[in-house]
């Protein structure tokens, strides 16, 4: 049968071709819509930020580390600076072997296992683009041994920076501290943006307090890269803001001469001007080189410093807390007086000792035969301690506290240097507080002669002196004495903080016990006659001795000096002001374990005060003997204990 082809239905052909047609436009137009959004999105809403990620990978912006501030003494001395230095930095991100890298650096400069060490950290710290130092202070040597490898070396940089210097080297470092590595600890308390491109921070002294004004302010500089990261100009520089240098009121040579006055004893000195507060000297030795803080100590170097017995980080002017001794006698006379429990012709006879009634307990003068009748100006002279046992057993430890305190004792004194201690002033409430205790009367015959639970630090009693010096009238002590600007040139002096005065019912009390401090110094049987009667000026002073736990009192008087252990001396005090007529200085000496005051600590003040008044220091002494402690002081304990002059 033949097949017959159907035929073809054109008009139903074109329309199925028509169709066709419109669909494909329609998928074209709307690809084409597509592509028009896709293109209007990337090239206008998505403008700004395709911009950013391409100059994020075209620009650097790198920050601009600050110059820190300089510090000065009041005569200009330099304390702080900042030296010029070359840097070797390395940018992880363009080096491929790390350990080869530096392995090859330590061929051409000194590699210490500290400063890989250190690096390495810093590197975990860092973002990988960012340039982490490894070496600082490079010799001109060194750079030139680099530039002429630089073709092998990816990723390292030479830069020149600045380097914190102390050209004072030990002296003086309490105070004016250090600076060191930012850690872990210091980010959780710095606004990080403030510190870009630093890495550096105060770590102690005044380099920490006034770290604000040092620090200045970070700039930036834009740079451009190629595609492997690698810098090709500088597009942009913005300088940053120098931080303010500072005048401290430290008097450097006085500073020096009381440090080598100290020798080889273990001890502190604080002198301020009554007249307004300011730290003249602020000695703690042993002290530390605070070079080895500003590159970053190694864990090995810390660890020693820590385990120095002598502890040499521990600032004893502002930290130490020591027995007063019978520097606090000048003060429990006018407590006396005030209170009208006695008047300065009062007498009370001392033979060597007393007892409380019902008890057996001997309380013992430091004069083991006695002084026979003593008054207020005599008790003070020799340092009579059964004067003062009666006294404060007259008083009674609650008036005794509220006097003491008025003058600062046992609490900080608002220094602006950091970790200040307290000291203790103790109190009934105190012992009935912290240890359930109630308090007898034989701790209040301690405290009136500087001993038993009260605590004082050198700077206490150093700002106790001044304010009897100025018949009352204190301020806080402070070693800011301005600020500059080192664009501008402006200079700000800082203002000097009043304390409430220490206001006495008849001010005649205060010419007396100033002059029972007088004649401590001028007259002969005076404890501070050595000391004072060949000054050119005229000295009030008061001797001190305090004593350390682990001695009864039958030991104490059997044993010499020479007998005792080294650790078991008593410590040795001493604190004046000068002129008596016109104070301008008044200081405290603490020698540790050094034995009498008026013998160890008094020769040092007034070097101190030679050095201050005359410029130069004239009084001549036996330079001190007995060895550096090498062990800390122990903590007193209330065992009561007998002073000595």
């Amino acid at each position: 049968m033949a097949r017959y082809e159907p035929l073809k239905n054109l008009h139903r052909e074109k329309n199925l071709f028509s169709s066709r047609i419109a669909v494909g436009a329609l998928v074209c137009v709307g690809l084409s819509l597509l592509l028009i959004g896709r293109l209007v999105r990337l090239q206008v809403e998505d403008h700004r930020y395709y911009t950013t990620r391409a100059d994020e990978n075209r620009l650097r912006v790198t920050p601009v580390p600050p110059v820190r501030g300089l510090i000065f003494d009041r005569n200009g001395v330099v304390l702080a600076e900042n030296r010029p230095a070359f840097v070797l930095d390395v940018v992880p991100e363009q080096v491929e072997d790390m350990p080869a890298l530096i392995a090859q650096l330590g061929g051409l400069v000194q590699l210490t296992d500290a400063d890989i060490t250190r690096f390495e950290e810093r590197v975990r710290k860092t973002p990988r683009y960012r340039g982490v130092p490894l070496r600082s202070n490079l010799s001109m040597e060194e750079v030139a041994r680099i530039e002429v490898n630089r073709h092998d070396l990816g990723g390292v940089e030479v830069t020149a920076g600045l380097t914190r210097n102390y050209p004072l080297g030990v002296s003086a470092a309490h105070v004016i501290g250090y600076v060191g590595g930012i850690s872990e600890a210091d980010l959780q308390r710095i606004d990080t943006t403030a510190y870009q491109g630093l890495t550096q921070i105060g770590k102690a002294g005044v380099e920490r307090s006034q770290e604000e004004r040092l620090r200045g302010l970070p700039g930036a500089k834009i740079i451009e890269a190629n595609a492997l990261g690698r810098p090709l100009r500088e597009l942009d520089h913005r300088p940053g803001k120098s931080g303010q240098n500072l005048v401290l009121s430290l008097d450097a040579r006085v500073q020096q001469v009381a440090e080598t006055a100290l020798g080889e004893l273990n001890g502190a000195v604080v002198a301020l001007d009554p007249r307004n507060g300011e730290v003249i000297a602020l000695v703690s030795k042993p002290g530390f080189d605070p070079h080895g803080f500003v590159e970053g100590i190694d864990v090995a170097s810390y660890q020693a410093l820590l385990e120095d017995r002598s502890r040499p980080l521990f600032n004893r002017a502002l930290q130490g807390q020591y027995p007063p001794g019978s520097t606090v006698k000048p003060a429990m006379a006018l407590a006396g007086l005030e209170y009208n429990v006695t008047d300065p012709e009062h007498r009370e006879f001392c033979g060597g000792s007393m007892q409380l009634p019902g008890s057996t307990r001997r309380y013992r003068c430091w004069r083991r035969q006695g002084h026979g009748w003593m008054d207020m100006v005599s008790g003070v002279m020799h340092s009579c301690d059964i004067y003062f046992y009666q006294l404060a057993m007259t008083l009674g430890i609650d008036r005794i506290h509220d006097a003491m305190i008025q003058f600062g004792l046992g609490d900080r004194t608002g220094i602006d240097l950091p970790l200040e201690s307290t000291g203790l002033m103790p109190s009934r409430e105190w012992k009935r507080r912290t240890r359930a205790e109630a308090w007898y009367p034989g701790e209040t015959l301690n405290i009136g002669i500087g001993q038993g639970y009260t605590l004082t630090t050198p700077l206490q009693l150093a700002q106790m002196t001044a304010r009897i010096a100025m018949r009352g009238n204190g301020f806080t002590p402070h070693v800011l004495r301005a600020s500059r600007d080192p664009a501008s040139g402006t200079s700000i002096d800082e203002t000097t903080t009043g304390l409430p005065p220490v206001v006495l019912s008849d001010s005649r009390h205060w010419d007396k016990v100033i002059q029972a401090m007088i004649d401590t110094a001028h007259q002969p049987g005076g404890t501070a006659y050595r000391v004072g009667s060949s000054a050119p000026y005229l000295i009030a002073a008061k001797t001190g001795t305090a004593q350390v736990a682990g001695l009864s009192q039958e030991d104490r008087v059997a044993r010499s000096l020479e007998q005792t252990p080294l650790h078991l001396r008593d410590h040795a005090l001493f604190i004046a002001f000068a002129p008596a007529d016109d104070p301008q200085i008044a200081i405290a000496v603490l020698a540790e374990h050094a034995g009498h005051g008026g013998a160890v600590s008094g020769p040092i003040a007034r070097k101190v005060m030679d050095q201050y008044l005359l410029g130069e220091v004239r009084f001549e002494s036996p330079p001190p003997v007995v060895p550096a402690l090498s062990r800390p002081t122990p903590r007193p304990t209330p065992e009561p204990a007998n002073a000595t002059p």
